[in-house]
């Protein structure tokens, strides 16, 4: 299986995101778009897991949403990813509690290294991946993009839920789901 951990922000910004895509996709045709019920912010990407592992990772995950309670986040605005003038991947900002967002991901990361997935050397950087590109070289057209993206906004989502997703053909099922219950 591949697996990751990631929040989602709801029907709003699902259905105002798709929309957006919508706009932008003719700016570039050839790029790699995301899905837009796959839409989610990912904490911590586990890669290939072996099923033996996946008790033990709902067990280390468990805990994780006690400590938490739910939050706001918004999607406005977006980036590129990658050397200025070929960047690979494009994506929508995060805005809000973001302080909240990475405190999750923080913790998720924390317990999840005992169990051999080691935590990210590169700082974590809140984004929501709107499209990658299909060349090694990067997309010019992604820059823009990056123009219309400005001043966009996506509407605000509740994040309720830790979620453990696998990743399987292209699409992401969600495999076990952990409500921010918030009880220290």
């Amino acid at each position: 299986m591949r697996l990751f951990t990631a929040v989602t922000l709801g029907s709003e910004v699902e259905a105002k995101a798709s929309a957006g895509l919508e706009r932008l996709r003719s700016l570039a045709p050839k790029a790699r778009w995301v899905h837009p019920d796959g839409f989610h912010l990912t904490l911590v990407y586990l890669g290939e897991v072996d099923d033996a592992q996946f008790p033990a990772i709902g067990d280390a995950l468990t805990p994780v949403s006690h400590h938490h309670t739910p939050f706001t986040l918004t999607i406005e605005g977006g980036g590129c990813f990658g050397a200025p003038r070929h960047p690979h991947v494009l994506w929508a900002g995060v805005r809000g509690h973001t302080a909240a967002l990475e405190a999750l991901q923080a913790e998720v990361a924390i317990v999840l290294e005992p169990l051999g997935f080691p935590r990210e050397k590169r700082l974590y950087t809140a984004h929501l991946t709107l499209a990658r590109s299909k060349e090694p070289k990067g997309d010019p057209a992604f820059l823009e993009c990056h123009r219309a993206l400005e001043g966009q906004h996506w509407g605000e989502g509740r994040v309720e839920h830790l979620v453990l997703f696998e990743s399987k053909a292209g699409r992401y099922l969600p495999r076990l789901q952990f409500p921010l219950a918030g009880v220290l």
